[in-house]
C-alpha cells in the first residue's frame, strides 16, 4: 500500500509550485498525494487546479471576505488539524511562506508528522519585510524535518542558521518545473494578449505596498505612459480591495491601461512573454520572467531572491516614483541595457525539482534504498549547488 504524503496549499503561488510535486508523488510507487487545499485565496486557486487537473481530496474553503491574518490563522490551525487526525498522513509538504504553511506546519508538529518545506531558506532577514511571509518561513523553518531549498544561496542561508546538513537538500524551484510543463502544451496558452513590444505588465499585491506605496506605483505608471506614447500597460488587478479601489480609481480612466481581473496561469505566461518589461512585487514572477527572457522591476525594497538581480535579469526598484520612472526610461530607450536584461538566464532551476523531492522523500520514508552518502558529503553537495 502506498504511503499518504499530505500536500497543503491555499494560494494560486502555492498551488503552480506544488502541482509538479503533486503530479510526481502520483507517479511514485510508493507514495501518493493526499491533496488538501485551505482556499486561502479561492477564486485565483480555483483557476490553478483546473489548469493542472487537480482536485483536492480535502477542500477547507476558508476564506472569508477582509479576513484578518489572526482569524484566518485559528480557523486554519481547527480545520487542518481535523483533516490530519482523520486522515495520518506519513509526512506534510507546505511551500513557501504564507500563513496557510505555518499554520500546517504547527499542526503537523503536533501531530508528530514530519513536514517537508519546499522552497525553503528564502530570507530578508527582516521579520516584517516581507510582511508576514518573512515570519511565516523562518518559524516554518523550526518545525521541518526537510528543508528543500531552491538555490545554493537559500541553502546557504540554512546552513547559516545551523540547521543540520543531513536535513538541506538543493533541489531547484518547482515554480520553473510548472512553467516548463505548461510551455509543452502552447495550444492551451490563452491568447488573449496582443504580443507587442511596448507592452508593461504590472503586478502589486503585498501588504507592504498598501496604501502610499501603491499610490506611488500607480503615479509612476502614469508619468510612464505620459513619457512614451506608444507604450500600453497590462495591469490584472488583485481582488483585494486595499488594492483594487486604488489601482482603479488611479488608473481606470487611462486608454492605454487595460484593467483585468486576475489571469489564469496559462493566460498570465501568455502575458509574460508579450510583454516588453513587467513590473511586480510577486515573488513568482521574480522566479518565471527571468526564465522567460524578459526583464523584471521588483516593487519592494528587498527581495528574498536575490539570484535574479545577482545574474542582471531582475533589478529592485522599490516604490519610490522616480526610481520606478527613471529605470523604466532606461529599458525603453537604451537597447544595450535592454538585452543585458532579457538574456533568458534562469537560475532557479532545471525543471526537476518535484522528482527530486519525491526522490528525496522514496528515501527518507525508507521505501528507496538510500545511496551511500555521509552528512558531510551532503552539505558539499548543498553548498557547491549540486543537487541532493
Amino acid at each position: 500500500m502506498k504511503r499518504k504524503i499530505a500536500v497543503l496549499f491555499g494560494t494560486r503561488p502555492e498551488a503552480i509550485k506544488m502541482a509538479p510535486v503533486v503530479r510526481a508523488l502520483r507517479e511514485s510507487s510508493c507514495l501518493e498525494p493526499l491533496v488538501i487545499a485551505t482556499a486561502q485565496h479561492r477564486e485565483m486557486l480555483d483557476q490553478v487546479l483546473t489548469v493542472f487537473g487537480i482536485q483536492p481530496d480535502h477542500d477547507l474553503n476558508l476564506m472569508r471576505p477582509n479576513q484578518t491574518l489572526a482569524g484566518l490563522t485559528s480557523r486554519l490551525i481547527a480545520s487542518i488539524d481535523d483533516v490530519l487526525r482523520d486522515t495520518a498522513p506519513a509526512a506534510m509538504l507546505v511551500q513557501g511562506d504564507t500563513t496557510s504553511v505555518l499554520a500546517g506546519s504547527l499542526v503537523a508538529f503536533y501531530n508528530n508528522i514530519p513536514v517537508g518545506h519546499v522552497e525553503a531558506g528564502l530570507r530578508t532577514h527582516d521579520m516584517r519585510n516581507p510582511f508576514p511571509e518573512e515570519m511565516n518561513r523562518v518559524l516554518t523553518g523550526r518545525l521541518t524535518r526537510w528543508h528543500f531549498a531552491p538555490t545554493a544561496s537559500s541553502a546557504q542561508n540554512l546552513c547559516d542558521e545551523r540547521y543540520p546538513d543531513e536535513t538541506v537538500f538543493m533541489t531547484g524551484n518547482t515554480v520553473i518545473d510548472a512553467l516548463f510543463e505548461a510551455r509543452q502544451h502552447p495550444d492551451k496558452i490563452a491568447r488573449s494578449v496582443q504580443d507587442g513590444r511596448r507592452m508593461m505588465l504590472v503586478t502589486t499585491h503585498r501588504r507592504e505596498n498598501f496604501g502610499e506605496p501603491l499610490r506611488r506605483i500607480c503615479a509612476a505608471v502614469l508619468q510612464l505612459l505620459e513619457h512614451d506614447p506608444v507604450l500600453e500597460v497590462l495591469f490584472p488587478v488583485h481582488p483585494n480591495p486595499n488594492v483594487s479601489s486604488v489601482v482603479r480609481r488611479l488608473l481606470g480612466k487611462h486608454p492605454r491601461v487595460s484593467l483585468c481581473a486576475p489571469l489564469d496561469y496559462l493566460s498570465f505566461i501568455a502575458a509574460m512573454e508579450a510583454a516588453h518589461l513587467i513590473l511586480s512585487d510577486s515573488g513568482g514572477v521574480q522566479e518565471e520572467a527571468p526564465a522567460l527572457g524578459k526583464p523584471v522591476l521588483v516593487l519592494r525594497d528587498e527581495t528574498e531572491r536575490p539570484e535574479a538581480v545577482a545574474a542582471g535579469v531582475a533589478r529592485l526598484v522599490g516604490t519610490d516614483t522616480n526610481r520606478i520612472v527613471s529605470t523604466v526610461c532606461q529599458l525603453l530607450t537604451d537597447p544595450g541595457a535592454y538585452l543585458q536584461m532579457a538574456q533568458g538566464a534562469s537560475p532557479y532551476g532545471d525543471g526537476r525539482a518535484a522528482r527530486r523531492i519525491v526522490d528525496i522523500l522514496e528515501r527518507e520514508l525508507g521505501c528507496r534504498e538510500q545511496p551511500a552518502r555521509d552528512a558531510a558529503a551532503a552539505a558539499q553537495a548543498v553548498l557547491i549547488g549540486a543537487p541532493a
